[in-house]
């Protein structure tokens, strides 16, 4: 038994006459386009979940910080608390016994000092964090924007293969160099 027997479909037909006779000047051009746009797209694609993901950590980093900052301030209180506990004990204890309040009256304010410094450093980290996040999404959304634009200009390559229409050619490179330049725009971080 042979196997000479092959049913061909339409798209295998239209392969075959195109490597044949050769891409038309549109379809070929068409295609390169696409798959230039489609490569460029995927690069805008994962420039965008990486700056996403980029952002997302420096957000947990803040309130990581924002926490941390939070304990000092509750430690802070905590030894507020005992010196002023420290200071009411001065006016109610007999005179023999107000020297060891009055020495932890002065630790307790000694200790207050870097609790303070560390709290109001770790919120100014937290701060920075934030910030870093707010300019990596700005950024996330220039690249998801470049990415939706390169996608309609895919979009409009299958258009003007399907109808032939040379001016939707134009078009499509129209839309491209907008998307490219946002893309640019995002690599750029403006």
């Amino acid at each position: 038994m042979s196997s000479d027997f092959h049913v061909h479909g339409p798209h295998d037909h239209e392969v075959e006459h195109a490597a044949e006779h050769g891409a038309g000047g549109m379809v070929g051009q068409l295609a390169v386009i696409t798959a230039i746009l489609a490569t460029i797209g995927a690069i805008f694609s994962y420039m965008g979940g990486a700056t996403q993901a980029d952002a997302a950590l420096a957000k947990n980093d803040a309130a990581i910080r924002k926490t941390e900052a939070s304990d000092q301030w509750n430690f802070y209180q905590a030894k507020n608390q005992r010196q002023v506990i420290a200071e009411l004990a001065l006016d109610i204890v007999p005179a023999d016994r107000r020297d060891a309040y009055a020495k932890n009256l002065e630790k307790y304010k000694a200790d207050k000092e870097p609790i303070m410094a560390k709290a109001k450093a770790l919120e100014d980290e937290a701060a920075k964090f934030d910030e870093q996040s707010e300019h990596l999404m700005h950024q996330h959304h220039r690249w998801a924007a470049a990415t939706t634009v390169i996608q309609v200009s895919i979009a409009l390559a299958a258009i003007a293969l399907l109808t032939r229409r040379r001016w939707l050619e134009w078009g499509t490179l129209g839309v491209a160099s907008v998307g490219i330049a946002i893309g640019v725009a995002a690599f750029f971080k403006l």
